[in-house]
């Protein structure tokens, strides 16, 4: 990365720190997650028919859309944001997968996760370290992580891949995977 690309993602970081998807301080705004990144990610994890993707953030619902229409699998948007739930819900079925997906207007720490096999996440480093117990505590060993652009701190990845897409913005380059492990 360029010395002038990484000033520019810690400007954007910063400023992403300061106001949230739903204006209020602190939260974290609407990124979409390019298509290219969408499909290194659910590649990445492995995404089977059996698998529960729960997307955590999930904004206008397109991992988990992408889960159910690509790969079979069922798929749960959790979203504080109640206009990107009513846009998430609208996009599954038009892409005729509502069947398959449920959008939540909740808190990601709020969330019951129990039930997936893969959590997808687009925060930032400090949702993912204050998420890592509630990962940890609720997911099942073999469970699947993956998180675009931010890593989880000293929690080193099991995987990472760069997503070669030449139309991906600064974010939606690194995706890291975590397998959770036995207890």
């Amino acid at each position: 990365m360029a010395a002038s690309d990484s000033v520019l993602l810690a400007l954007i970081a910063s400023a992403l720190a300061i106001f949230g998807q739903d204006g209020k301080p602190g939260g974290v705004p609407f990124v979409a997650t390019s298509d290219g990144a969408v499909h290194a990610m659910l590649k990445l994890a492995d995404v089977k028919r059996s698998d529960v993707v729960f997307d955590l953030g999930s904004g206008d619902g397109r991992i988990p859309i992408a889960a159910a229409k690509d790969f079979g699998a069922r798929g749960v948007g959790i979203e504080i944001d109640p206009r990107l739930v009513r846009r998430a819900s609208e996009n599954a079925r038009k892409a005729g997968v509502e069947g398959l997906v449920r959008f939540e207007e909740k808190d990601l720490f709020e969330a019951d996760i129990r039930s997936a096999t893969v959590v997808t996440l687009f925060l930032r480093e400090d949702f993912n370290l204050r998420l890592r117990p509630k990962l940890l505590k609720e997911l099942k060993p073999g469970a699947r992580i993956i998180s675009n652009t931010f890593d989880m701190y000293d929690w080193k990845p099991d995987k990472q891949l760069v997503v070669d897409d030449p139309t991906s913005e600064l974010f939606n380059r690194k995706l890291y995977l975590w397998v959770v492990p036995k207890k």
